[in-house]
């Protein structure tokens, strides 16, 4: 809505303009009137609208035509006065004053006229019979006003008119020849009612009413008012109520009765809720609020946002069986001046066998499009209507800024649930087989892919630790001399060779010596094609020697070759990669030869099942034996060895898996309590001085076979104990 109000009046010389200027101003009638009044600005808080409104006088005695001119491209509506009882005044408004007022404004955006009958006191009749066939040819005109600057009849009506024809203007919301709205009014009302059809049922029940009424108007309706509302909409239309709830039909024919008596502002009031304005346009105010992103920090939806998502999921998925089919994602965006989402996207994002975008898809491209663009999220949040359902100020309060990534590694913590994956090799290494496997299709989906459908994106979520976090995996292009920041900024690098391909090693070696050798970003290399033979690289060394000299991982072996849907292990991993940095993770390798794999070996050990299930067997029975005679007591140290051995096997599995986050993590203080004379005691305040001086992952090195040692001791302790009693 404008800010303020320019209201210029003109009319031919002795008709009363400046009259009704000073009239308004000292609510009584002139004993003298100058030949032009200065111009006079009203306050907003005197106006009913609220807006500052300047009104401008015009005479030709004391301006020239160039002023006029310059007036009239200034003014936002202008009263043409006439005099009731002067016929010739009558006649300049459409013989001399309309065409002037059109040849010097544009056609696209014509000022509203408004027609104003003056010295009405003057006659006893009314010349409204003579002003009609002047309204119905000329579309600007907004509405005539008798009135009388003398006795001040209508006078206050008449600058109220003014400005409601400049805030509440009639062209853009109807057609008076055809007396129906305008299309581009319909399609604005129609927006609206699909985001205030919270249930997607075609019709307004009366809580959607109410919600509708109390979001517009801040107050909502009585049951009798609602009931009225929709008996008038029966009586004039057939098919205008539904199910004792109000159609499209019938809210379009609302508005245009509101319109047709006069009650513009009404339609105004809705239009401006939700965003348009005076060309019924969506504001950019409204679509793109102001959000500021400090460097290295990331843009993530929150869980308000979220909620309305799933709601809005749920609103179009009327089949329920959690996925969009094409229609279903049509009847989604309509509300949407343009279809947003691609056939890429059905490449990006998770689907169900049909093709269609499931529920974790649906989220999931809505993650990805917050993550690389928050204006365009902010746009399409807007068009859904969020700020308004919500009651937010703006689709900014659905956008959480995560922190600077800085601060995350010297936390050695992150708050972030979107991590990035940037996934580089050579052409034809395999790396949007690599994206396609995430999203769980194998090769022979992924060769259904047609070539314009392809992304350059893949997005889905991992589970860390038990935390929900969203991967996304981006190819970028194999252009070795110009990769840009956007290339290079990420929480986790892949770098993809085919070992098929005896050049493919070759680029991957040289992007990590140019761009991440130094990088404290994470760095993976995937041995795609695992299925093929391996062949020899061309290349000064071999990929293991090359992740052995720079301290990286071993290379992972993957292949998408398979008949059930690849593997996901290593997308698990490079999440976590990603989120703990700091903790420099050593092993993602079955190698048999590293610390880790020797553990995870001794941990699967036929030795060890058979210990467990000994261990579980005998718990079992020595429980019986307490409850039922109570003779044997063990020892509390005992039962405390007894305890923690029981929970230890219970959760190998879930202890294993954290092997290699909590060895790097554990502090030199927690470690103290495991310092003793003993020989172990002394390999850890060895291990802890080599880490002083730089030694990265000894202390896991001895630390864990020491473990599975012990554990193997305190086993054979308590069987022996379970056979012979205690010791």
């Amino acid at each position: 809505m404008r800010k303020d109000v320019r209201i210029l009046l003109v009319g031919e010389p002795k008709v009363g303009k400046t009259s009704l200027i000073m009239s308004l101003v000292s609510e009584e009638f002139p004993d003298e009137v100058p030949l032009r009044a200065e111009e006079i600005t009203i306050p907003a808080d005197v106006t009913p609208e609220r807006v500052p409104t300047h009104i401008v006088d015009y005479s030709e005695a004391e301006q020239s035509d160039e002023q006029l001119y310059q007036e009239i491209s200034k003014a936002n509506v202008i009263c043409i006065v006439y005099s009731v009882n002067n016929k010739k005044s009558i006649e300049k408004v459409t013989s001399h004053w309309i065409p002037l007022i059109n040849d010097r404004t544009d056609k696209d955006s014509r000022v509203p006229l408004i027609l104003v009958g003056n010295k009405s006191d003057l006659v006893e009749h009314s010349s409204m019979e003579t002003i009609l066939p002047i309204m119905n040819q000329y579309q600007d005109i907004e509405t005539c006003v008798e009135c009388s600057a003398k006795n001040l009849k209508n006078i206050s009506e008449l600058f109220y008119y003014a400005q409601k024809a400049v805030l509440h203007p009639t062209g853009p919301l109807y057609c008076p020849e055809e007396k129906e709205l305008k299309p581009s009014c319909i399609k604005a009302l129609t927006r609206i009612f699909k985001v205030s059809d919270l249930d997607n049922d075609g019709i307004l029940n009366d809580n959607e009413l109410n919600f509708f009424q109390r979001t517009c108007f801040n107050t909502p309706l009585a049951p009798q008012a609602l009931e009225d509302v929709k008996n008038v909409v029966r009586r004039n239309m057939t098919d205008g109520v539904k199910d004792n709830g109000l159609t499209l039909k019938g809210f379009l024919f609302l508005h245009t009765l509101f319109i047709q008596r006069g009650r513009h502002e009404t339609t105004w009031t809705v239009l401006r809720r939700f965003g348009y304005d005076d060309d019924l346009e969506l504001t950019q105010e409204y679509l793109f609020p102001l959000i500021k992103i400090p460097a290295d920090c990331t843009t993530e939806l929150n869980h308000n946002a979220y909620l309305f998502l799933q709601s809005v999921f749920d609103k179009h998925d009327k089949d329920r069986d959690c996925a969009l089919s094409p229609d279903e994602v049509k009847d989604l965006f309509k509300v949407f001046p343009y279809m947003p989402w691609g056939p890429d996207v059905n490449n990006t994002v998770c689907t169900n066998e049909q093709g269609w975008i499931t529920y974790q898809g649906y989220l999931s491209q809505w993650t990805l499009t917050t993550y690389l663009d928050v204006q365009r999220s902010l746009e399409y949040l807007g068009y859904l209507g969020y700020s308004i359902i919500y009651e937010q100020e703006s689709q900014a309060a659905a956008i959480t800024v995560t922190r600077n990534k800085r601060i995350d590694l010297q936390k050695k913590q992150t708050q972030r649930s979107v991590f990035r994956c940037n996934v580089l090799g050579a052409r034809g290494s395999g790396k949007s087989g690599f994206l396609q496997a995430f999203l769980g299709r194998n090769l022979q989906r992924q060769r259904r892919i047609r070539e314009d459908h392809k992304s350059f994106y893949a997005i889905s979520t991992t589970y860390v630790y038990g935390q929900e976090k969203y991967l996304l995996l981006h190819e970028v292009m194999p252009d070795f001399d110009f990769l840009s920041e956007a290339d290079l900024a990420c929480d986790v690098v892949c770098l993809v060779y085919d070992i098929n391909n005896p050049r493919s090693f070759e680029y991957c070696a040289k992007v990590y010596k140019q761009y991440f050798i130094d990088s404290k970003t994470p760095c993976v290399l995937i041995a795609a094609k695992s299925d093929l033979h391996e062949v020899r690289q061309h290349y000064s060394l071999t990929p293991h020697e090359f992740c052995r000299k720079h301290k990286l991982h071993p290379p992972q072996p993957f292949t998408c070759n398979s008949t059930d849907a690849p593997n996901k292990d290593i997308y698990t991993r490079l999440t976590t990669m990603a989120m703990y940095p700091h903790a420099r993770l050593r092993c993602m390798c079955s190698c048999n030869r590293c610390t880790y794999c020797l553990c995870q070996n001794l941990l699967r050990s036929e030795l060890l099942r058979s210990l467990k299930a000994q261990l579980r067997r005998v718990v079992f029975n020595r429980s019986i034996c307490r409850i039922s005679s109570s003779v044997l007591t063990p020892s509390p140290p005992l039962c405390g060895s007894v305890l923690r051995a029981t929970e230890t096997l219970l959760f190998l599995p879930k202890l294993t898996d954290a092997v290699m986050v909590a060895a790097p993590l554990l502090s030199f203080s927690s470690r103290s309590r495991l310092h003793s004379t003993s020989t172990a005691g002394k390999m850890l305040n060895m291990t802890a001085r080599a880490e002083r001086f730089g030694f990265r992952n000894v202390y896991g090195c001895f630390f864990w076979p020491l473990c599975c040692l012990s554990l193997c001791r305190r086993v054979s302790v308590l069987l022996r104990w379970t056979t012979d009693g205690p010791v």
